[in-house]
């Protein structure tokens, strides 16, 4: 059998994938946080009550509609960015003038209540969720078996972040979503609906947190504690890449989640604490965090 500084090389891909999986979700989960706090200057601590929520909407409607996992991709995400946008509408816009822990508090308090909510009805236990048919089954690389469905997160995580991307950076829609975070009374001089601008932000931040809990759900059983043992995890991710950078909260999320992955293997002591040393590390050498800008 080939070995790697003494692993077995099967169990070193293995980890390895397990370790990119991981980070597609805390790519997609750390996107929506720093889209939120790099065009809104919200810390949205409900990001993980929102990504539990995207999975308990996949998970509820097939239960009682029929509906399935590809339709659920759709309308998962929608419902949890309607609902997020109806919050922001009537009650989070209202502390935007007051400083940002004005916000967090608030965002942290409505975890709390969601997260509450589903648990007293449907306990803390975990729903399994079905993978679907279409992505059942495994494929024999050679060198690994990769089951096709965690394949097909690795690459969704990947397209999502690139048009979240393309979409923020490189379109009219982006351009006015920035220049109304800097100057927003001018942009509102030229006709454009700032309000609405940004409830739509915070719609999209959620929303992909919803949709990143639509493709957890087949992999991770369905949870109202999912949301809560992830997000310590992924804020950090998005300070070490940088508060508000979207090219810092993809990178950093996929490299976070491999080295995670590593750690378990040549060191499991240290695989739960590895990304808040290096969290440690990156503040200490670079505040703003590795793709931030210096203030």
């Amino acid at each position: 059998m080939t070995m790697v500084f003494g692993i077995p090389l099967p169990a070193l891909l293995g980890q390895l994938l397990i370790g990119f999986i991981n980070g597609s979700f805390y790519a997609i989960l750390s996107l929506g946080l720093a889209v939120i706090f790099g065009l809104l200057r919200v810390i949205n601590f409900a990001h993980g009550a929102q990504y539990m929520l995207g999975a308990f909407v996949a998970y509820l409607t097939l239960a009682y509609t029929g509906l399935g996992f590809w339709p659920a991709l759709i309308v998962a995400p929608l419902i949890v960015a309607a609902v997020s946008a109806a919050i922001e509408r009537t009650m989070l816009s209202r502390l935007y003038d007051l400083d940002h822990l004005y916000g967090l508090l608030f965002t942290f308090g409505l975890a709390l209540i969601i997260e509450g909510t589903f648990r007293y009805y449907f306990g803390s236990a975990g729903q399994p969720y079905q993978t679907p048919q279409l992505l059942s089954g495994g494929t024999n690389l050679g060198f690994m078996f990769l089951p096709n469905y965690r394949g097909f997160v690795v690459v969704a995580s990947m397209v999502i972040c690139l048009a979240t991307w393309l979409l923020i950076e490189k379109t009219r829609l982006g351009s006015y979503l920035r220049a109304a975070t800097e100057n927003p009374q001018l942009v509102q001089a030229f006709g454009v609906n700032v309000p609405l601008l940004l409830t739509l932000t915070y719609a999209l931040g959620a929303g992909l947190a919803g949709l990143a809990g639509v493709l957890a759900a087949p992999i991770y059983q369905v949870s109202p504690l999912m949301g809560s043992n992830l997000i310590i995890i992924v804020f950090a991710v998005v300070v070490i890449g940088g508060m508000g950078s979207i090219v810092g909260a993809i990178l950093s999320g996929y490299m976070l989640g491999i080295l995670e992955g590593l750690t378990k293997v040549f060191y499991p002591e240290a695989s739960n604490i590895v990304v808040f040393v290096i969290m440690a590390v990156v503040l200490m050498v670079r505040p703003a965090g590795l793709f931030g800008k210096e203030i």
